[in-house]
């Protein structure tokens, strides 16, 4: 099947004179000109112009397209990579959908719209560091699942977020030892604050990746001075690291060994697992973190 330019150009919501324009320039040849002189496109060209609009659609300039088809060595890959960007894209407009509804919610109950509610979508600004940090599975179900909520449940996770900070700081001002037993407990604290958004690690049990991440965040807080603001600076941010660090060490990291050594001995180990096999988290003293359970509780 073929179709002569003015049918293309009205299925494909563009003009006959951009479809001529797009070959002048050579990013779109018809597939065969007739002894009329007329132009005739099949499905290999409309599949062409297909990616094409959607890379306009994306923002991107007509050399920048050209230069995009002319590197492509295999058109199913390209063709694949246009189905995540439409996905991102799908994606983001549900976000947007989701906070519209929020904020219409917010103005029918006769409340005050949080702002980072409303932006929600419009402006996901740590998508790219979450994806690069921790990968898209956990920005995508972090995501899902903040958006989900109502307005007064995501004000309530704030304050819950922001109390354990306050908590963080008097504990350091006042000088106690990140390896103290307050220290110890404001560290599960937080590690059961990561337990509860979905995505994490810690969320899913995984105990390997769990001491990582809570190894990772706590150098992050200290690096970032975005976070190392949020604890007054380096030295607070020192303090949460170092607690974190402890903790990871002396209750999470020795039921990881039990749990390989039961592991090798063939008896299962009850409560958390590893990437591969499923074990526990150590108790010791105490909070033992929602998501994980201490052996001697079995």
């Amino acid at each position: 099947m073929e179709w002569m330019v003015h049918e293309l150009a009205a299925r494909a919501g563009v003009t006959s004179r951009t479809l001529r324009h797009y070959d002048r320039i050579g990013l779109l040849a018809p597939s065969r000109v007739g002894t009329n002189g007329y132009r005739y496109y099949g499905p290999g060209a409309v599949a062409r112009l297909q990616r094409i609009l959607l890379m306009r659609q994306l923002g991107l300039g007509l050399s920048a397209i050209a230069g995009v088809l002319a590197e492509e060595v295999d058109e199913r890959d390209g063709l694949r990579a246009h189905i995540v960007a439409l996905e991102g894209e799908r994606d983001r407009i549900e976000q947007q959908i989701q906070a519209v509804r929020e904020t219409l919610e917010a103005v029918l109950a006769g409340t005050e719209p949080c702002m980072d509610v409303m932006l929600g979508g419009f402006n996901d600004r740590y998508k790219d560091e979450v994806i690069s940090r921790w990968g898209e599975h956990a920005f995508r179900v972090s995501n899902d699942w903040w958006h989900a909520k109502s307005i007064d449940q995501q004000q309530a996770w704030q304050q819950a977020s922001d109390d354990l900070v306050a908590a963080w700081i008097v504990a350091w001002k006042a000088g106690v030892s990140p390896t103290s037993e307050r220290a110890q407990s404001l560290a599960a604290r937080h590690v059961q604050w990561l337990c509860e958004i979905p995505g994490t690690p810690t969320a899913e049990g995984d105990l390997d990746r769990s001491i990582q991440m809570v190894k990772g965040l706590g150098h992050m807080y200290v690096n970032d001075p975005r976070f190392a603001a949020t604890y007054h600076g380096a030295e607070g941010a020192a303090f949460v690291r170092d607690a974190l660090h402890e903790y990871a060490q002396t209750r999470m990291q020795p039921l990881h060994r039990l749990a390989d050594l039961a592991g090798a001995a063939g008896t299962p180990v009850s409560g958390a697992r590893t990437s591969s096999t499923p074990h526990t988290v150590a108790g010791g003293t105490g909070p033992t973190p929602r998501g994980f359970r201490s052996t001697e509780s079995d």
